[in-house]
């Protein structure tokens, strides 16, 4: 048993380094670039790259490896992670205690929507660039290609990734494997890099390059991205898998290849166009674009998933429409698919590519929406440790206040590329946010407006029993938001066609604020009179709802139900606006109706 619970560990680690990895991995094709060629980049003078390195190694550690791994992925929601599952988790009565919670929460959900639109683009655009390292002839095929393969990328999700899925696992150890390889061979020519390890480094960076360092550290933060993926797949993989990966594969690969850029930007200083590719021999640059192109497929892969799992929950919380969710995979409930999503990050991400270009150009525009993500995730948990935990406020304070200085540290240097491309993400999240909460205003004052029009279950009954009302073979499924009262288009329905099936239901779906039901506690069945059942089906918010398989599991308690002879009556709302004649004033009032 010990040995087949390893194994399994082991290849969920595995699985890891795919999907939640992929980030992260593929950073070194462009976070330590910009530091020293792109937007306010410093010298690569031999005190500036230790400087530089100390600031990206005690960045891995403190924030990915002490912050996310061994204390935020701990705030889990049924084993769940991310900015929903740490809102959900909070108790609901001092989230509606306090106002900042709701537009906060949104606000960082709505972030990684710009990280689906800038990592795809940052990502494959940085591994072609060394292309133009192997030949300047490429130069002019590098935009259209990377064009050119995202458009592949997101014309392919409508079939799932189920079939390539199992290989993103076993490509990126080997990406993993040779960035590591490519950085000890540089560190063994010039072993002296490794002194960056101490943090002195980064402190005496600061004090030699004043208000430049600063700004640099807007693109050191570069080295962290991704750090959400590790707290947000947690559900999908379990948080010692994700631990073991990073600890073991991950953190050590990336540290050896950042310092052995070091190293080759120390040994020499016109290397900034592209330390990481400088890092190979140059019979190796085109295999090495090869496997960076692929690594930074899967890359985009997981974070463009995670936007399509984003969405539906956004849904099942109130916070979206409705909009076509496809299961691309028969045994994985995550396998989904969304095409509005899909072709809105598409044509979003062509169009970055086609008007920043580069990979320099594009850091300005990626810093800012992580470290805006990380600080509000911060913010979020020192609510969990008080309000969930009962941690003591100082003991929540120094722990968040730890966080603090990275993270705001980051987002206020990263505040200087608000020009530079900061404002996009900013932008896109502003807006999705605001979208969020319209529409969730909305949804409440819908079922404000429609709860007087529910009808108390004797006004049915009182109905069933005049003589003229005939019930009929049949089975009928009535979908309606409140799990209380008669929908009034059912009683409509009645008086209209004299009738009614022997056998109807009224069935209602509740959205709780966890993750996932489990199937024997989801069907909550009531016997009515007349004939009549009411059915209401508890859902997490990860779940996608599915009516014909709770109409069987409703069977298990006596309900002997085919979902496929079942005929669905569905209620829709439908805002009125009365005759601006009948209103006082230039004002009119809107009013809601239901009709069947």
């Amino acid at each position: 048993m010990r040995k087949r619970h390893t194994s399994s560990t082991a290849a969920l680690s595995l699985a890891a380094l795919g999907i939640v990895f992929g980030d992260i991995g593929t950073s070194p094709l462009y976070a330590l670039k910009a530091c020293f060629s792109g937007f306010h980049a410093v010298p690569a003078t031999p005190n500036n790259v230790l400087g530089v390195l100390s600031l990206v190694f005690w960045s891995l550690t403190a924030v990915i490896s002490v912050k996310y791994v061994a204390f935020v992925m701990r705030a889990d929601n049924q084993g769940e992670g991310g900015i929903f599952a740490l809102f959900a988790v909070l108790p609901e009565s001092w989230r509606n205690q306090r106002k900042w919670v709701v537009p906060a929460a949104l606000f960082g959900a709505a972030l990684l929507y710009g990280d689906g639109i800038i990592t795809p683009a940052i990502s494959v655009l940085s591994a072609l660039e060394g292309l133009s390292v192997a030949t300047s002839a490429a130069d002019a095929y590098v935009v259209p290609l990377t064009c050119i393969i995202l458009a592949a990328l997101f014309a392919v999700q409508r079939h799932g990734t189920s079939r390539i899925g199992a290989v993103f696992g076993p490509v990126m150890l080997v990406w993993f494997c040779a960035i590591a390889i490519l950085g000890i061979m540089a560190l063994l020519r010039h072993p002296q890099t490794l002194a960056a390890l101490n943090p002195m480094w980064g402190m005496r960076f600061f004090a030699e390059n004043g208000r430049e360092s600063t700004i640099v550290l807007g693109a050191v933060v570069l080295c962290v991205t991704g750090a959400e993926a590790l707290y947000a797949d947690m559900g999908h993989f379990g948080a010692k898998p994700i631990r073991l990966a990073w600890y073991f594969v991950a953190m050590p690969a990336l540290v050896l290849n950042y310092f052995g850029q070091g190293a080759v930007l120390m040994m020499n200083a016109e290397a900034t166009a592209s330390p990481f590719y400088a890092l190979a021999p140059r019979s190796l640059i085109l295999p090495l674009v090869g496997l960076s192109t692929c690594a930074t497929i899967i890359a985009s892969q997981a974070v463009i998933s995670g936007v399509f799992s984003l969405t539906r929950q956004a849904i099942q919380l109130g916070y979206l429409p409705r909009v076509h969710i496809f299961h691309t995979s028969s045994t994985s409930e995550g396998q989904i698919y969304c095409p509005e999503a899909n072709w809105l990050m598409a044509a979003a991400c062509l169009a970055l590519v086609a008007a920043f270009r580069s990979s320099d150009n594009l850091a300005g525009a990626y810093g800012i929406a992580i470290t805006s993500t990380m600080v509000i995730t911060t913010l979020l948990y020192f609510a969990y440790l008080r309000k969930s935990l009962g941690r003591g406020m100082l003991t929540a304070g120094l722990i968040c206040a730890g966080f603090l200085v990275f993270d705001l540290g980051f987002f206020l240097t990263n505040l200087a590329k608000l020009d530079g491309g900061g404002w996009i993400p900013l932008t896109i999240a502003g807006t999705i946010c605001l979208c969020m909460m319209i529409w969730a205003r909305g949804r409440a004052t819908i079922r404000t407006s429609l709860a007087p029009e529910l009808l108390p279950e004797s006004t049915l009954d009182d109905l069933l029993r005049q003589p003229e009302i005939r019930r009929i073979p049949g089975c009928a499924v009535c979908l309606t938001a409140s799990p209380r009262g008669i929908p009034p288009f059912l009683t409509r329905y009645v008086r209209l066609t004299h009738s009614l099936p022997e056998k109807t239901m009224i069935f209602s779906i509740i959205t709780e604020p966890v993750p996932r039901i489990p199937s024997q506690d989801r069907i909550v069945l009531k016997v009515l009179d007349h004939g009549l059942y009411r059915i209401i089906a508890r859902y997490g918010f990860a779940e996608t709802p599915n009516i014909p398989l709770d109409l069987l599991h409703a069977n298990a308690s006596g309900l002997a139900v085919h979902p496929e002879e079942a005929v669905y009556f569905l209620g829709r709302e439908s805002l009125l606006s009365p005759n601006p004649g009948h209103a006082s004033g230039n004002s009119c009032t809107a009013s809601c109706r239901e009709t069947a």
